[in-house]
């Protein structure tokens, strides 16, 4: 019995958004005919079927026959699928409107050390950045914190975009902030934010005398002496030397690292090839901003990839998270390959940070997050067309897209000009 295809395009946005609203459940769906980026080692696929059942990747192949009753059927035709990419280090659910101090939860705008400063209880699912940055294909980001007054900007965790309330996922994640940016904090030098980062751990270690001064609280202490075992640590730093010297305190203290920024990283690609320390990036840094970037350059991506770092795409924001995908379209022009391309904002990330278990692959029996695209998905003119999230379609709709269709008719009594916007 051959199973039905159906074109997705066919379909009403009201009908999958009323399924997707009433089937709290995982549903089984099958998409023929996709050409599968698997991000694994099974490479991409050509003209593949993928059954996903119960929330997650059941099979993966050729005219796979599906004998499942009630079955949801989408034809690919061809077109792209992908894991769900992701967003970056942002601070989605965590603020609304970034000039709203209500709305920003963030940052800790405290003047003292608070590495115990976590994000996660402020998330709300419901924000409307949530279905914005989802319908563009994003299933996934990593919430990041800052502390204004502090070299420790805090503690953070992967969220899933699926707007749930309980959709966290992978170990926390702290990060520190060195160089140009952090040196008001620490008298205008950059040699004492070593000094003081030195002396936090050392308080960690062994807390201070009652009758010394100390720069953590005893939270402070307890935070860092949990990262100080194989914690994951993300570091702000671009300037090759500021890099070096955090290679070495990350080994002296037993930090996992991560370097996110990395204007001049190119520079010291040996050394974080070696030490097996990836880098987050922006590829489209290619002036200096300040005296840490001079040596930022468009190739930076591919010159770190060829010397064997692992490169993911970061720095595009929250409110502009769907730029991450041409974000990584602009490092293939300058000599990133395709598929490096597209891993870096799937499946390296998901490495990076320990969850490619649940993001980043499409693989059998791992959580169903992937997206259709209507052409290739690092074109800025491709758009998604199917997005499931842990095994369910999500609607495709946010207040952008409901402003749009009230005030943008299909067919106006007047010309698009004299619409109001």
């Amino acid at each position: 019995m051959n199973t039905p295809k159906l074109n997705i395009n066919a379909l009403s946005l009201t009908v999958i958004f009323a399924l997707s609203v009433l089937n709290v459940q995982a549903e089984s769906i099958l998409i023929r005919d996709a050409r599968v980026h698997t991000m694994s080692k099974a490479g991409t696929l050509g003209h593949t079927d993928v059954y996903i059942e119960k929330g997650r990747i059941e099979r993966i192949g050729e005219d796979l026959e599906i004998t499942t009753v009630g079955v949801r059927v989408y034809d690919a035709k061809g077109r792209s699928l992908t894991p769900g990419l992701f967003a970056g280090i942002t601070n989605i659910g965590i603020t609304e409107v970034s000039g709203v101090e209500e709305t920003s939860d963030g940052r800790l705008a405290l003047q003292e050390m608070r590495p115990e400063f976590d994000v996660v209880p402020a998330y709300n699912p419901n924000s409307s950045l949530v279905p914005v940055t989802r319908i563009e294909g994003y299933s996934f980001t990593l919430l990041g914190a800052g502390a204004q007054g502090s070299i420790f900007g805090g503690q953070g965790q992967m969220v899933s975009l699926d707007g749930g309330y309980e959709s966290f996922f992978g170990d926390p994640v702290l990060f520190i902030n060195v160089g140009r940016d952090t040196s008001s904090l620490s008298g205008g030098s950059r040699a004492a934010q070593w000094m003081l980062l030195h002396q936090a751990m050392d308080e960690a270690d062994r807390p201070p005398l009652p009758s010394e001064s100390s720069l953590l609280t005893r939270a402070g202490r307890g935070a860092l002496s949990v990262y100080a075992n194989s914690g994951r640590v993300v570091f702000d730093v671009d300037r090759a030397s500021d890099i070096l010297e955090t290679l070495k305190f990350a080994a002296k203290y037993g930090f996992d690292p991560v370097i996110s920024g990395g204007a001049q990283a190119w520079m010291v690609a040996g050394q974080l090839a070696a030490a097996r320390v990836p880098v987050l990036l922006d590829p489209l840094v290619n002036l200096p901003r300040n005296f840490d970037s001079i040596g930022a350059r468009l190739d930076n991506a591919a010159i770190l990839q060829a010397s064997g770092v692992t490169v993911a795409i970061n720095g595009a924001g929250s409110h502009n998270a769907r730029k991450q995908r041409q974000m990584a379209g602009n490092a293939v022009s300058y000599g990133l390959s395709h598929n490096a391309g597209i891993a870096a904002i799937t499946s390296n990330p998901a490495r990076i940070f320990g969850v490619s278990d649940k993001q980043g692959r499409i693989q059998r029996r791992m959580p169903a997050n992937v997206v259709l695209w209507s052409g290739d998905p690092l074109e800025v003119t491709s758009v998604a067309e199917l997005v499931i999230i842990n095994g369910r379609v999500m609607p495709m709709e946010s207040r952008q897209t409901r402003l749009r269709d009230r005030y943008l008719p299909e067919n106006p009594d007047m010309p698009r000009a004299y619409i109001k916007p």
